[in-house]
């Protein structure tokens, strides 16, 4: 019977620290991100290229390397098609045929 009752505490101190264990102070569960959220920004604040496409200053930095690409598409793809000459078609003589015999 002693080793019943020994074996009884034991099991009762065993969960009684793991309980407590478990529980940790209301401080520790308090989320804390210092540095990590958005906090005070540095600037103006940035707008989506379509709310305001008339001040290139003002858009986000993705929007604005996206309408520079384009920009810079445009130019290149108009100088080849205006200057870039392009095949000369030349003249090919036509070749008679000889009449049909009925």
């Amino acid at each position: 019977m002693a080793m019943a009752a020994a074996a009884a505490r034991a099991a009762m101190a065993t969960a009684a620290s793991a309980f407590s264990r478990s529980r940790a102070p209301a401080s520790s569960l308090v989320h804390r991100r210092s540095m990590a959220g958005g906090g005070d920004h540095h600037g103006p604040p940035r707008v989506n290229l379509w709310d305001d496409p008339l001040s290139p200053s003002k858009w986000k930095e993705e929007h604005f390397v996206l309408a520079s690409l384009a920009g810079w598409g445009l130019v290149i793809y108009g100088g080849l098609k205006a200057f870039g000459g392009g095949k000369k078609e030349e003249a090919v003589p036509e070749v008679s045929r000889p009449a049909e015999k009925q």
